[in-house]
């Protein structure tokens, strides 16, 4: 027997030191000469959690012993299962099988803190569904450190700047008993916990790891969101730019309550959304000695694009058409550009327009936006355009089966908002791959942004909504690759001039005539 094995006695109290940094106390449970394995285990919030680790690891110090292992899973690319639970082989009488080992095992103070109950000592509630999948995610997170945003950390600067944003469990999620699914330790990551079972009933997780600019939590507030994401972008506007902010997700996963503002039932407070925010920034900046001297006048306009058809929500949805000047710049025809001299005017505005939108009843969403809804803050000095912001609040992208109607005219609208995503997401790849030809003409939405994209001046900022159900984990996934086509449009061209650079000096060096490149790390893939 190994010599530190000799020292290691049942019940022997061992320090433990995670990989987060957190020591704790364990006691050895089992020591194993034949296979030198060792059995620690621990309570932690009344539960009880063990470890195996290998004797040779152990080193021989004290009467308390310190075990270092690691619990951070290995990058995906080498293992992508996090925890197994195998089926359970049929038994008689298993509650009292299990109350019988929890009796023998634990003392009654443990059992009483922990309820008492068979599965609420190992997974909490014992009516939870999927309980197990519920319990390997708790344990996981319990290995992360997390970093959330806070309003003091510093905001940088990016041309095109790609967030992730997660709502809560909504009502109807509680009450069904659903599984949060995502977690986001801070520092733009994100992680997926996708539930899976092998043929063999094994259950396991596939932990999916996305990296973004910016990440806020559930608990995250609308002013918060803004402050990284839409206020950085109003200097451009002064600066004679132009801005655009979009929220994009799956329908119900809150695009329409961070732009617009809180809801509180079926009304909404416009106050307390991006649109007012920006708002009152534009209208705090204009008031600057710099600025009030310019003779720059603020215009509002507020239309929404329907079934491939503009409609103006301030001039009682009035039909408009969009067209191609001869300098190519895209005008929204019959458009109505109101004067605003307040923040106020801003809001009152954004009421009534909001309230003439098309909206309607998915399986995900009762009162689901039916359309893309464009607000505009425009600048202009002398009656010439000096910049624009335009905050874009998009419909949700959804499969034809989600919607609660199966008509002809669901299903076109459906289509219709679907194929125009598609469409900015071409855009968007013909962007990353620095192509001759930008498809704009492809639909209504990707024509009206056409200058958020090509201008000289201009800074882009996209929200990507996710909701953290289990039952909404592929609209989760489908949303993250979404916006990780988006974050590589440029950041891959960047990478690739880097490796060039990088590979022709290794190559001379080391008398190589020959580089090859690879395509972009996928990302969460």
């Amino acid at each position: 027997m190994d010599s530190a094995m000799a020292n290691l006695l049942v019940g022997f109290p061992v320090n433990i030191q995670r990989s987060d940094g957190r020591v704790h106390t364990a006691n050895i449970k089992t020591v194993d000469s034949t296979t030198s394995i060792v059995k620690v285990e621990w309570f932690e919030k009344s539960v009880c959690r063990g470890k195996e680790v290998s004797g040779s690891r152990v080193p021989c110090l004290c009467v308390r012993l310190t075990i270092l292992f690691y619990s951070v899973p290995l990058p995906r690319k080498s293992i992508r299962q996090t925890c197994l639970f195998r089926a359970p082989a049929p038994v008689s009488e298993p509650a009292k099988i299990k109350q019988d080992f929890l009796s023998s095992e634990y003392p009654p103070s443990v059992l009483k803190a922990s309820g008492g109950g068979c599965f609420s000592f190992c997974f909490g509630d014992t009516n939870r569904p999927n309980k197990q999948f519920y319990q390997m995610i708790e344990d996981f997170r319990e290995t992360l450190e997390v970093f959330p945003l806070s309003p003091s950390d510093t905001v940088e600067a990016h041309r095109i700047c790609v967030c992730v944003r997660k709502r809560p469990l909504n009502n109807k999620e509680v009450t069904k008993k659903e599984i949060d699914v995502v977690t986001i330790p801070g520092n733009g990551t994100l992680l997926v916990h996708e539930p899976k079972q092998k043929v063999d009933l094994t259950k396991y997780l596939d932990n999916q790891v996305f990296h973004f600019d910016y990440s806020f939590d559930e608990s995250s507030t609308n002013d918060l969101v803004y402050r990284f994401t839409a206020k950085p972008l109003v200097q451009t506007i002064f600066d004679g730019g132009m801005a655009t902010c979009f929220a994009y997700g799956q329908t119900g996963s809150g695009k329409t309550h961070t732009m617009g503002g809180d809801f509180s039932g079926k009304s909404q407070n416009s106050s307390k959304g991006i649109y007012a925010l920006a708002a009152q920034d534009v209208f705090t900046l204009l008031k600057q000695r710099r600025y009030s001297s310019q003779d720059l006048c603020p215009y509002v306009t507020f239309f929404e694009i329907y079934n491939g058809k503009v409609f103006d929500l301030l001039n009682k949805k009035a039909m408009l058409r969009v067209l191609e000047d001869e300098k190519q710049q895209v005008q929204v025809v019959g458009l109505q550009e109101m004067y605003v001299s307040c923040a106020e005017d801003v809001i009152k505005m954004i009421e009534m327009g909001s309230a003439c939108r098309t909206s309607g009843q998915t399986s995900a969403n009762a009162n689901s936006s039916r359309s893309h809804a464009i607000l505009q803050v425009i600048l202009r000095r002398r009656n010439q355009l000096h910049g624009k912001f335009s905050l874009v609040d998009l419909a949700g992208n959804e499969r034809g089966t989600d919607v609660s109607s199966n008509d002809r005219q669901t299903l076109a609208e459906t289509a219709e908002i679907n194929r125009s995503l598609l469409a900015l997401k071409e855009c968007i790849r013909s962007l990353g791959m620095d192509s001759q030809h930008i498809p704009f003409r492809m639909s209504k939405l990707t024509q009206v942004l056409r200058d958020s994209f090509i201008g000289e001046n201009s800074r882009t900022c996209m929200i990507a909504m996710v909701s953290p159900g289990m039952a909404s984990c592929d609209y989760t996934l489908n949303t993250l690759r979404y916006a990780d086509r988006y974050t590589q449009t440029h950041e891959w061209i960047v990478s690739i001039l880097l490796l060039i650079f990088s590979e022709e000096v290794r190559s001379k060096s080391l008398g190589f005539d020959k580089v090859v490149l690879f395509g972009p790390p996928a990302t969460g893939r």
